[in-house]
């Protein structure tokens, strides 16, 4: 199990738009892969358990991967919300 924290930046938090991004890149590892956010964990391939966290700007969450790949998974997710869900 790997985990690492993550300070989001995006001025409206993670909606609708950049969940997706997040569900699309977390569903290119073959790890499982969480969201914990206030000890509340979701499944982070998961748009409804993404956007039920209601993750405002400034929240830090813990991305936690287990798996062949939970390394890379939680480092790529980490570094997509630090670039503020750039492409």
């Amino acid at each position: 199990m790997y985990e690492k924290k993550a300070t989001v930046k995006k001025q409206i938090g993670i909606h609708a738009r950049p969940a997706t991004f997040l569900i699309q890149k977390a569903n290119e590892f073959k790890s499982s892969i969480w969201i914990e956010k206030d000890e509340r964990r979701v499944n982070a391939k998961s748009l409804l358990g993404v956007l039920s966290l209601g993750v405002a700007q400034g929240a830090t969450i813990s991305i936690i991967a287990d798996g062949q790949d939970e390394a890379d998974a939680v480092n790529t997710l980490c570094d997509l919300i630090d670039s503020d869900f750039a492409e």
